[in-house]
């Protein structure tokens, strides 16, 4: 009975630790989505060169701390070229110039990405500081996997006060529900769309300098993690944080359980959950567009 309790509990953790890892990536897609109304197939691409930038970072100084600080906001900064200089221009011709911009966006990405350092797997080594295994319930679990959770609710608690409590976070959360009115009100859109990209985009490159040592550093990894992206945005709730953190918990542990118990079918569970979700509410857990 204490072996039975010991899985669950590691295999919780586990589903905790992937779920706040798929909110870093997801909670910037869902505001990007909310607000601008953008199918951004690329965003997933800015994660995965967090991760590339990451693995560099450490062969040119060998210090993950100062890679964590510094790689997302190049991330960052080729998040707001982009909105710029290549997004501004396509907005108005609609979804489908969207589509095919960051589809071909994250296609030049990926290519790069190849070119640069190769398709072979790239290992990241842990940081030495967290490099051990705690006991939890009896059973061996790493530390790092722990810093992945504690960090990524660290962030969700700054990303929550400035949705809530700043000036910002109130502009935002208004043009998620009326980018018209917002922009009546004479707020300069365009440079809090352009903001709101940084920010996603941010949010995104941690995911990836975490992910790193976690899962390794591939190509692949971009499209692995884009499809449960796009499930917690629908799921959650277009433009809604809460929504991304709940959908994330959820899918965090479908996964894991899934996993474990039937993992031949594992994949499906997620998009089971999305289909219920749509089926008794269109909008999402938490949204109100509908």
């Amino acid at each position: 009975m204490e072996g039975i309790a010991s899985t669950i509990v590691i295999q919780v953790l586990h589903g905790l630790a992937y779920g706040m890892l798929l909110f870093l990536v997801a909670s910037g897609l869902t505001l990007v989505f909310g607000m601008m109304s953008v199918l951004n197939l690329a965003h997933a691409s800015f994660y995965m060169l967090g991760a590339y930038f990451s693995y560099q970072m450490l062969k040119w100084i060998g210090n993950f701390w100062i890679g964590l600080l510094i790689c997302p906001i190049l991330v960052a900064m080729l998040g707001i070229l982009m909105e710029r200089f290549l997004l501004r221009r396509v907005h108005a011709g609609g979804h489908v110039q969207e589509f095919v911009l960051t589809a071909g966006i994250a296609f030049v990405i990926m290519e790069s990405v190849k070119w640069i350092w190769g398709t072979e797997p790239l290992p990241v080594p842990i940081p030495a500081v967290l490099s051990g295994s705690v006991m939890v319930m009896g059973s061996v679990y790493p530390v790092y996997r722990l810093f992945i959770l504690f960090f990524s609710i660290g962030i969700l608690g700054l990303m929550a006060y400035i949705l809530l409590k700043t000036r910002l976070g109130i502009t935002v959360r208004a043009a998620v529900s009326d980018r018209d009115m917002v922009s009546a009100l004479g707020t300069n859109t365009p440079f809090v769309f352009m903001l709101v990209m940084g920010i996603g985009t941010w949010l995104a490159g941690v995911a990836g300098v975490i992910a790193g040592p976690f899962i390794s550093t591939y190509p692949g990894m971009a499209g692995e993690i884009l499809v449960d992206c796009f499930v917690v945005t629908v799921t959650g709730g277009l433009g809604s944080l809460m929504g991304a953190v709940l959908a994330s918990f959820i899918i965090g542990q479908i996964s894991s359980f899934g996993i474990l118990l039937i993992p031949r079918f594992a994949i499906v569970f997620a998009f089971l959950l999305m289909a219920i979700v749509l089926i008794i509410k269109p909008s999402g857990l938490f949204g109100e567009k509908g």
